[in-house]
């Protein structure tokens, strides 16, 4: 048998961060050849480069599609997104992998997943069947699960959804949130290694920030991060630590808004474009509460049995662990809500709360299915009808 290309694609050093340890299984797999193609905020000098990153932990890029515009508004998204599949499908049909990894729900993402199913080349999509209600993500997600031929979901309500979205229940795979296999193979840093990381101290309290724009909003951003701001400045005595916001539309105005913060108040705030997956989840673990409206706090957090201040409804729609306090976009509101998530009785809840993401190990697991997995008439897919019974229609 000749050996089996799988070729990974990311976009972001956060979705990068969740594919490395898949990348590292591959990689080591004499049976398996490992591809790379790099996109999106990972060629941006704006979002730092990122790809060098990739490069420095021992990876080879094999293709690098450039495809972001400087401009985020709808138009300019849509135009990047026209870019990107011009890109993907010459970097395929020069790569000319068995499969292709693509992860989450990002335009990129939906980019790499048109090019390849144009190309008949099989799709195996990480982290399907969620809802994020507030954000045009979700139109994207479930979009690139009907053009997918292998899923693997974080949890069995979301591999439920993509079974409803017509898809065979043997090519749905719950094997949990990839992210949590970091949680067991890095050593994360404590208070004094972290704080020397990232030259910052931290205080008795500290908070961690990561605010994205609501896609589906027909308001901007500027009013809800003022909220933000205006809330966390009741809490004068905190150290904060902001990461930017994605290359989504009105992102910019966030990142704007956030470095005006901060050089403001550099003695209590500091902002990272990008941390990457050991300084982020450090953060988290030696941060007293997270806030904001990132998946992070969703999925990771929890883990940690830290309380999560979720805002607005980015997230509405997703599974959440009884440690996320959800709340409205509002300074009162936020205030609120931290101050119950720092409450001793709170802390308590988070302490005990179930992580419905599962456990880790999920790489290992999808690396091996996907080199046993026949491919043979893989492409010709038909659509599993589910009765209102949740039984197989006729």
């Amino acid at each position: 048998m000749p050996e089996r290309k799988i070729c990974i694609v990311t976009g972001t050093r956060a979705e990068y961060g969740l594919l490395y340890w898949l990348m590292k299984e591959i990689q080591a797999d004499p049976d398996l050849v490992l591809q790379i193609v790099a996109t999106g905020m990972h060629l941006s000098p704006e979002f730092g480069l990122t790809y060098r990153k990739i490069e420095e932990d021992g990876f080879r890029i094999n293709e690098k599609v450039e495809m972001l515009l400087s401009s985020d508004t709808p138009v300019g998204i849509a135009k990047s997104i026209g870019l990107g599949v011009i890109g993907f499908a010459d970097a395929i049909d020069r790569l000319k992998p068995d499969i292709v990894v693509i992860l989450g729900d990002r335009f990129e993402i939906f980019a790499a997943a048109q090019a390849a199913m144009i190309a008949r080349i099989p799709i195996a999509h990480i982290h399907g069947g969620e809802t994020t209600e507030g954000a045009i993500d979700e139109a994207m997600r479930h979009a690139i699960t009907k053009m997918s031929h292998f899923h693997f979901t974080a949890a069995e309500p979301y591999r439920q959804r993509v079974i409803q979205l017509g898809e065979s229940p043997e090519r749905v795979l719950n094997y949990g949130a990839p992210g949590l296999d970091n949680l067991k193979k890095l050593a994360l840093l404590d208070k004094k290694a972290f704080e020397k990381a990232i030259d910052f101290q931290l205080g008795n309290l500290s908070f961690l920030i990561t605010y994205h724009p609501v896609t589906l909003c027909d308001t901007g951003p500027e009013k809800p991060i003022n909220e933000l701001f205006q809330a966390i400045d009741h809490f004068l005595d905190a150290k904060i630590i902001f990461t930017k916001a994605n290359a989504d539309t009105a992102g910019r105005i966030i990142n704007q808004k956030i470095d005006a913060y901060v050089k403001k108040n550099t003695q209590r705030a500091k902002v990272f474009t990008s941390m990457g997956q050991l300084l982020y989840l450090s953060a988290i673990k030696n941060a007293d509460i997270v806030i904001g409206n990132s998946s992070s706090g969703i999925v990771e957090t929890p883990a940690f049995h830290k309380p999560t201040v979720n805002i607005g409804m980015r997230q509405q729609g997703r599974l959440k662990a009884a440690s996320i306090i959800d709340c409205k976009e509002k300074e009162q509101a936020i205030v609120a809500a931290i101050k119950k998530g720092l409450s001793p009785e709170f802390n308590e809840i988070s302490k005990n709360a179930v992580n419905p993401y599962g456990q880790g190990d999920v790489f290992y697991k999808i690396k091996e299915y996907l080199k046993k997995v026949s491919l043979r008439d893989i492409l010709m897919k038909k659509f599993y009808d589910v009765s209102h019974d949740g039984q197989k229609g006729k």
